[in-house]
């Protein structure tokens, strides 16, 4: 089913919100009233997954501006997540992160949200953008080699903000249809 036009699914799982204690977790509910691009990437301490994630990091405060949090999600502990934002990123690790990192380790949320590979046990590269009433808005999946572009999902988080119609090649500050 597709999920676009839908109420997302609720969630609630292990997070790194507090890095120390792990003992925070996240849920779909507390994103209510701010948008939220919430991103599945399959494994921690690989080669593609930190490049989105960090590049995601580095421009956290242009989503705040437009009233939208960000949340990463992965079948990984929440201990796997906390050792490698603690790994400074010269050392291919994290560093500092400016949302917090979900732990889907029953492999629940990759399933209801469709990215779970059930053969491999992880999650495609799933991208969903959830409008402040719960809606998904947008949603893009890419194979496990390909990842994603901060530009454009900044741009549809816009064009999804705007309410109106956003003709092809649209970009934040031009007319609607």
């Amino acid at each position: 089913m597709a999920l676009v036009g839908n109420p997302a699914p609720n969630f609630v799982m292990d997070s790194t919100k507090n890095l120390e204690t792990l003992k925070e977790k996240v849920s779909l509910e507390e994103y209510r009233g701010k948008w939220l691009v919430l991103f599945f990437y399959p494994l921690d301490f690989t080669f593609v997954c930190p490049t989105e994630i960090t590049a995601l990091s580095d421009r956290a405060q242009e989503f705040k501006d437009l009233d939208a949090e960000i949340l990463g999600v992965s079948i990984d502990s929440v201990h796997s997540h906390r050792a490698w934002i603690k790994t400074p990123r010269e050392q291919n690790g994290l560093g500092d992160l400016n949302y917090p990192l979900g732990s889907d380790i029953n492999k629940t949320v990759a399933r209801d949200y469709g990215v779970l590979v059930e053969e491999e046990g992880i999650a495609l590269r799933g991208l969903f953008i959830i409008d402040p009433e719960g809606i998904v808005q947008h949603a893009t999946i890419n194979s496990l080699n390909v990842g994603r572009n901060v530009d454009e999902t900044l741009r549809v988080l816009e064009a999804c903000q705007t309410g109106g119609l956003c003709p092809a090649n649209w970009k934040p500050g031009q007319a609607t249809l």
